[in-house]
């Protein structure tokens, strides 16, 4: 998954690495605060070193140079261990390494000259080299002793920087360990924080599939003062809509009415005369009809489209219409039935367009059928797929597709106008669905219409 794609791996990623970026740069900082400490413990105990040199320094009678052995630190005395000390001449006379500790072997510091500004009585702090190229820490003084023939002398106590490799390698391990327990335990805190902050987002996620699959009106539920206004915003939406939609209802309603009325008395007054005049209104009054009952359930269709949470059972209206149909054809002795392995399911869309749709698939199947007529539901990924199949002739294959044509009827002698199947063609595409005709089990013919199935299974 793209991390631009996700709002949680978004923030997720933002949080973890400004997190990491925030531990790493606090590790360095108290790595680097750990070494600067070790290294001024290390200068102390230097200076420390310089004083007890700087006390056991004396000249003797036979005018050189002596110290006494310093207490303390064995190192001292360990060859090459990397704690030194010695001592120069320096002034008229310079002279290197007069006295130096047990430890430097036959090694000499390389001093560099005595600069005019030492301390009188404090030290400079100097970085040298050992013999062996090592870094040293060294602080350094110039003594003069009391004697009137003593010339200035120069201390210099060193010691490896090696020395603070080993403390300065252990408190990185433990560093490493205490940050990484830290970071994950961050990242873990993050991951929980974020699924408890986008639980709303969540929630109005589910309330939202069930407004879509007509299981309810509105969002309800309690959401965070962030969200709030978003979800009522959305509700008045809905609201709104579901006043739009049910004014275009109350509309076609008004519209239908007021054209089937003059239409009615049209074609009852032309049902008192058996002129041609009278014949030819009988005719086109009954085509009126047929085109606005044709024009208002795709209208209605267009509108229920928009609409959300339209939720229709569809076993009781299949169940109805095949009960109608047994009645309507009940001269012909027809069975209609409804398939034991039929499933339950809902239909995302109007009722009256529902009975629109199956009735005259159902009643085209009657007009053919010889003895049954057998309609099955099932569901079928996102849509609801009715079969209707009878017993009769069946249908060419080359007229499979012309008889859902406007006004074609592949039998003139039997009853219709032609407009029904087109009817539920028009309306199945209005909805996204579609209606194909093929060959039936019974032989005869099928009739397959497929639409989308509203979230949820069955009535609730």
């Amino acid at each position: 998954m793209r991390v631009g794609g996700s709002l949680r791996l978004r923030l997720l990623a933002g949080t973890l690495a400004w997190m990491l970026l925030s531990v790493a740069l606090a590790g360095w900082a108290l790595r680097t605060l750990f070494q600067d400490h070790i290294t001024q413990q290390l200068q102390a105990q230097l200076v420390v070193q310089l004083d007890q040199l700087s006390a056991s320094v004396e000249w003797t009678p036979q005018g050189g140079t002596a110290v006494a052995p310093l207490a303390g630190d064995a190192r001292l005395a360990q060859p090459l261990s990397g704690l030194y000390w010695q001592v120069d001449q320096v002034g008229a006379a310079p002279q290197a390494a007069v006295a130096r500790s047990r430890s430097l072997w036959d090694h000499v510091l390389a001093l560099p000259p005595v600069p005019g500004d030492y301390p009188a009585r404090g030290y400079r702090v100097l970085q040298l080299h050992d013999a062996q190229g090592h870094a040293l820490l060294s602080v350094a003084r110039t003594l003069q002793l009391p004697e009137d023939d003593a010339p200035p002398l120069r201390l210099v106590v060193a010691g490896d920087t090696a020395l603070l490799a080993e403390p300065l390698q252990r408190f990185t391990h433990l560093l490493l360990i205490a940050l990484g327990l830290l970071a994950l335990g961050l990242a873990i805190a993050v991951a929980v924080q974020l699924q408890l902050a986008l639980r709303p987002l969540q929630l109005l996620r589910e309330q939202l599939a069930t407004v879509r699959g007509g299981r309810a009106a509105r969002l309800e539920g309690c959401f965070p003062q962030e969200l709030q206004p978003l979800v009522n915003e959305f509700n008045h939406v809905l609201a709104e809509n579901a006043d739009m939609v049910q004014r275009a209802r109350t509309q076609a309603g008004n519209l239908a009415h007021a054209v089937h009325t003059p239409l009615s008395i049209l074609a009852n007054a032309a049902a008192q005369e058996s002129t041609p005049l009278a014949q030819l209104v009988t005719e086109q009054v009954a085509s009126a009809r047929r085109q606005v009952d044709y024009h208002l359930a795709r209208a209605r269709a267009a509108a229920a489209v928009r609409a959300t949470g339209l939720r229709t059972p569809v076993l009781a209206p299949v169940q109805a219409l095949l009960r109608t149909m047994q009645r309507l054809h009940a001269d012909r002795q027809l069975a209609f039935e409804l398939a034991p392995q039929a499933q339950d399911g809902a239909f995302r869309g109007e009722e009256q367009d529902l009975y629109e749709l199956l009735g005259n698939l159902i009643d085209n199947a009657g007009k053919w059928a010889r003895t049954r007529v057998v309609v099955d539901v099932r569901r079928e990924g996102d849509l609801l797929c009715f079969t209707v199949d009878d017993d009769g002739p069946g249908i060419p294959e080359a007229l499979r597709d012309r008889m859902f044509e406007r006004g074609v009827q592949l039998d003139e002698q039997r009853p219709g106008s032609g407009l029904g199947l087109d009817i539920v063609r028009a309306l199945a595409q209005t909805y996204g669905g579609s209606v194909q005709a093929q060959a039936s089990p019974l032989g005869g013919a099928r009739l397959r219409l497929c639409l989308p199935a509203a979230e949820g299974g069955g009535a609730a």
